[in-house]
């Protein structure tokens, strides 16, 4: 929905083709040769007009401009080259100042650049068999040379020949799970020796054609080495900041790990926990040898020094709290006998965590890490309620109603990780939503928002109690002091009063009132409600709601509504002095230095915030472009808002947009439309007709729809979207009623920022661009692209992830941003179609993708080949960042691949990470010079010390200003970095960048293509069918993916996710998104 610009910055609170891939090799000196180099199309100003042709050809895609009604692979020719050893060092620029720019002649690592449209030499892998003369790309802005093409993007970019179809050999990497209910095949890995053997095979020598190195990628995370930190950034203002990092002193224990075996198995940490505790309460002195172990609630246990034993089994008796299966019958509470069996597996050894943390060492030690993790969670694990990495309690601050039976509990996160200081104690404060511990009918009640007592259940309102409970524990309250819980299974399809179960062998069968009367003098009041079931199927368990009152502690993990969100917002929002003040007391009540099983492992933890040097990067200058609309007409889907209202709002909206610069016309093509909101569809559809009725004549399209929404129907919303969309090619811009009455000139503004940008004007252009000044991005042709996946709320357990890549289609200005959406398995993080390969029965292998298409797009915009690709990947975790590498790196290389044999431009690729807890504090509060309105501090900020990765190039950048609480800074991690950014050059670029987002005039805290990524995935939820969402995964008939910016994906070993309806050709060549 529209938002005024306050709430828009709100936000920030087989596989054939033949590609280049390689395992890098341990070398003992400079690289070697002996790499195959790929080589781009690029001439340098010359082209052949001689052309070799196959005799057998692989139908179906083509070059960089497919035939209409096809894309993807092709037949191209073109020649190979050597493996041009590595040069000197490139470039640095000098300390103080900014980094200017200057082109940059790339001596090192890769071979020389030579000017657009030059040679480009480097390590590309092997090279296709065959070849193709470049007879379009010249060294001129236009890319022409030959045939009487004259330059410039305006012109239509001519058809380049088909590329080869060869069978690539290396095994692909498979997309790997990267969360539960994943449905594909963990990652295979590539042998180094075998991949390099087939590079040997397959290996032509010739002419090379590069500008700077290429990189192969790695066959398999255990060969991938992140890049190394090209130096820190001096660019900018220096300041101090504080950091909620805490110094951690590395112990100099002997650590060592046990096996633990607990029988029978259960799946609760908690009672596995509690079979430990009783452990060694009971055995500590006499069997242990006075060791405190911490244990990790599985299958692990760590003691500082040896054991008195190798192998050792333990027998434990303990009371079943819990019980779903006795029938809520008398009797004592069942006492449980666990047999644990404790056995030596290894020394965890901290020398290789020392080395790492010096820099000495490539890969962190996971495991000494988490031993370490372990160690301090042990303690807050049992006093609080963990969930995740986050400890919750009641007593940590006020409770707070979130409504329908919930409530907030405050709490603290923890992390142990390694940074340039050493370890360090991440703490920040949470806050997350707890079911509150009321009797069942008092939930029930706040859930429904009524008196229960008053008429009978719904199938709705069963349906709602059912999912509400489903899973949660309960205690009974009928029976005294005997408190015994059970978990609810479920609810009874008949009201209490029409139930009834056999009390013995002999078939005696009472009802649950009369049961429930005799034996505890209980008489249930509510019999017309439904029994929990707390049982299984086969034997079955009731107990009436009124006996039953919420276990406390246990966290809500569904989905919140509206309601619930902003209140839980509004409790978890502080500003930065109180956020920094919380986080100092839970560190002080932690009390680190008395923590029994930190002293026993010889970890201490400094309690003061860490001192980290920053610099503040300041803002570019910027400019506006206008886009055209000539021709618009407004529906109106508000009963409460007049044809007079909505002429008036049109009239004003107009006039706004014409003032904000662009071409706009004053007057619709046709007076605006009431309509019903039932009556959506047909609506539009003859609204459109009706309009190009008058248009068509006269050879004109509609531009743009304004739409007037009521306030409180979000599903309209979501059908207008995708009718116009994927339906008639038509861009729309909403606007809520209440705006409508208001008509602020603020919220006008920004309606008319977000029409700009939907019609093809640019809101922000960077001065620097348009004069050839940003460092790797004004020197030759670039695209900058964007990605992200969306998953499914909690509760979804079938519906797809959504995927989304937009990427830049102009240059220089890099301001326009196109997008495709893909609907894949659910909760895969890897974004499986941005390469694809698939057969077709009259055109044979047909290669094509979200990437390609990209490329493609990117040449008929600006009459160029991207020479330089950066890439920002949005939502990956660090454990998956080996994962999405392999994958989506290799994606792009078989794209560029089957765009042209030896298409290889140089990779750079950024991780771009916000659900982190890393926050930032000014060193002074009262500084005014140092801190924003809202007291965080200032927009620009940057940091690549201290906190940051010990070797590895990465930095944190808050790129925003502050609204309200505490603004976070983006964690940006370069994984694959071809291009040899610096670190002042990456973090200028991302900086500036985020002064381009088209949907506010402020800068946003993440760099704008992984912004605007994430919106059009978001955006493509609307377009799946109501039984995609519900019922998932669904087998698919397309032999490929469906033409169009929205298609399916199937993961490794499950059947295809229905795809998406196709974005119309118009809409995706536009920010339909924003």
């Amino acid at each position: 929905m529209i938002c005024d610009l306050d709430m828009a910055m709100r936000v920030d609170n087989g596989r054939p083709h033949q590609v280049p891939i390689m395992v890098r090799k341990k070398r003992t000196g400079p690289g070697g040769s002996g790499e195959a180099s790929g080589e781009s199309s690029g001439a340098s100003g010359q082209g052949s007009s001689q052309r070799t042709e196959r005799t057998q050809q692989h139908g179906g895609g083509r070059g960089w401009v497919p035939q209409q009604g096809g894309r993807g692979g092709g037949q191209h020719q073109g020649r190979g080259g050597h493996y041009q050893g590595r040069g000197g060092p490139g470039p640095h620029h000098p300390g103080g100042g900014p980094p200017e720019y200057h082109p940059r002649e790339y001596h090192g690592r890769g071979g020389e650049y030579q000017g657009r449209g030059g040679d480009y030499q480097g390590r590309g892998g092997p090279r296709p068999r065959g070849g193709m003369p470049q007879p379009y790309y010249g060294g001129h802005r236009g890319g022409s040379v030959g045939r009487n093409v004259p330059p410039g993007p305006s012109r239509t970019v001519p058809e380049l020949h088909q590329a080869p179809y060869v069978q690539y050999q290396a095994p692909m990497v498979s997309p790997s799970p990267s969360g539960p209910g994943s449905s594909s095949q963990p990652m295979a890995e590539v042998s180094s020796g075998h991949v390099q053997q087939q590079f040997q095979q397959l290996a032509i020598r010739g002419q090379t054609s590069t500008s700077q190195e290429i990189q192969v990628a790695p066959a398999s995370s255990k060969s991938l080495r992140f890049p190394l930190r090209p130096g820190k950034g001096t660019y900018g203002d220096r300041c101090i900041v504080k950091a909620n990092h805490f110094f951690a002193e590395l112990p100099d224990k002997d650590l060592h790990q046990y096996d633990v075996s607990i029988t029978p198995e259960v799946t609760s940490r908690g009672v596995n926990r509690a079979v430990m505790g009783e452990l060694v309460t009971l055995y500590r002195q006499s069997q242990l040898g006075g060791r405190l172990p911490a244990y990790d609630g599985r299958k692990s246990l760590y003691t500082a020094g040896p054991l008195p034993f190798t192998s050792r089994t333990f027998e434990i008796s303990l009371q079943d709290e819990e019980d779903s299966l006795s029938g809520g019958q008398g009797g004592q509470r069942r006492e449980r006998v666990f047999r644990v069996v404790i056995k030596f597996a290894a020394r965890a050894d901290l020398h290789h965590l020392a080395m790492f943390l010096a820099g000495r060492q490539a890969d962190a030690p996971q495991e000494a890490l988490q031993v370490l993790d372990i160690v301090l969670r042990e303690l807050p694990t049992a006093r609080y309620s963990p969930v995740g990495r986050s400890f919750y309690s009641p007593n940590l601050g006020r409770r707070q109603q979130l409504g329908e039976g919930l409530e907030s509990w405050r709490g603290f996160y923890q992390s142990i990780r390694p940074t340039q200081m050493g370890l360090s104690l991440n703490i920040d404060m949470s806050s997350t939503a707890f079911i509150e511990p009321l009797p069942v009918i008092d939930f029930v009640a706040q859930l429904l928002n009524r008196d229960i007592s008053v008429r009978p259940l719904s199938d709705s309102d069963r349906v709602k109690i059912k999912k509400a409970l489903r899973g949660v524990k309960v205690e009974v309250t009928h029976r005294g002091n005997m408190r015994r819980k059970y978990r609810i299974s479920g609810l009874t399809s008949q009201a209490t009063r029409e139930l009834s179960f056999p009390v013995d062998d002999r078939g005696t069968v009472k009802t649950v009132v009369q049961y429930f009367m005799e034996t505890y003098g209980f008489s249930i009041q509510h019999t017309t409600l439904p029994c929990l079931q707390v049982g299984n199927q086969q034997r079955p368990n009731y107990l009436p709601m009124e006996v039953c009152k919420i276990v406390e502690g246990q966290r809500y993990s569904k989905r919140l509504n509206e309601k619930q969100i902003t209140a839980l917002l509004k409790v978890t929002c502080q500003r930065p002095r109180e956020r920094e003040l919380d986080i100092l007391q839970t560190v002080h009540h932690n009390a680190y230095y008395e923590d029994p099983y930190a002293q026993e492992f010889g970890i201490r933890i400094d309690e003061r915030l860490a001192a980290v040097e920053a610099r503040v990067l300041p803002p570019p200058r910027k400019m506006v472009n206008g886009g055209r609309v000539s021709n618009w007409v407004c529906i109106n889907f508000s009963r409460n808002v007049q044809d007079s209202a909505a002429r008036s709002f049109c009239d004003e909206l107009a006039n706004m947009c014409q003032i904000s610069g662009m071409d706009f016309a004053l007057q619709p093509v046709l007076p605006p439309l009431t309509a019903r909101p039932e009556h959506v569809e047909r609506a539009l559809k003859a609204r459109y007709q009706d309009a190009m009725n008058i248009l068509r004549p006269q050879g004109r399209e509609l531009d743009l729809l304004i739409v007037i929404l009521p306030d409180n129907n979000g599903s309209l919303y979501g059908d207008l979207k995708r009718i116009c969309e994927t339906d008639l090619g038509l861009v729309s811009q909403c606007c809520l009623t209440k705006h409508v009455f208001k008509m602020s000139k603020q919220y006008l503004a920004n309606v008319a920022l977000k029409i700009n940008v939907k019609v093809g004007g640019r809101n922000t252009v960077l001065v620097d661009a348009l004069t050839r000044r940003i460092p790797l991005v004004s020197d030759r042709p670039t695209i900058i692209f964007g990605a992200d996946v969306t998953h499914p709320h909690p509760g979804e357990d079938s519906s797809p992830s959504i995927a989304a890549v937009v990427a830049s289609q102009d240059w220089p200005e890099v301001t326009k941003y196109a997008g495709l959406v893909s609907a894949q398995a659910h909760r895969q993080e890897l974004i499986q179609d941005l390469f694809k390969v698939w057969q077709d029965p009259q055109r044979g292998t047909i290669t094509g993708g979200m990437i390609k298409e990209l490329l493609i797009s990117f040449k008929r915009a600006t009459g160029q080949k991207p020479q330089r690709i950066i890439f920002y990947r949005d939502g990956v975790s660090e454990g998956q960042f080996y994962q999405v590498l392999l994958y989506e790196l290799d994606a792009i290389r078989k794209a560029c691949a089957s765009l042209e044999p030896n298409y290889q431009p140089p990779v750079t690729f950024v991780v771009v990470q916000k659900r982190h807890h890393t926050r930032l504090f000014a060193n002074n509060h009262n500084d005014q010079r140092t801190v924003d309105r809202s007291g965080n501090i200032l927009p620009g900020t940057v940091v690549d010390s201290k906190i940051c990765h010990p070797t590895e190039f990465d930095f944190y950048l808050c790129s925003h200003a502050g609204i309200q609480g505490t603004s976070r800074p983006a964690h940006y991690h370069v994984l694959w970095d071809e291009n040899k950014f610096t670190a002042d050059e990456l973090q200028t670029l991302t900086n500036n960048l985020c002064y381009t987002y088209a949907r506010c005039t402020r800068s946003v805290s993440i760099v704008p293509p992984a912004y605007y990524a994430h919106l059009a995935a978001f955006r493509a939820r609307f377009y799946m069918e109501p039984d995609t969402s519900d019922s998932g995964s669904m087998a698919s008939g397309a032999r490929g993916p469906p033409p169009g910016g929205a298609r399916s994906s199937r993961a490794a070993g499950s059947v295809a996710v229905r795809p998406l309806p196709a974005l119309k050709e118009n809409v995706k060549r536009v920010m339909f998104y924003c």
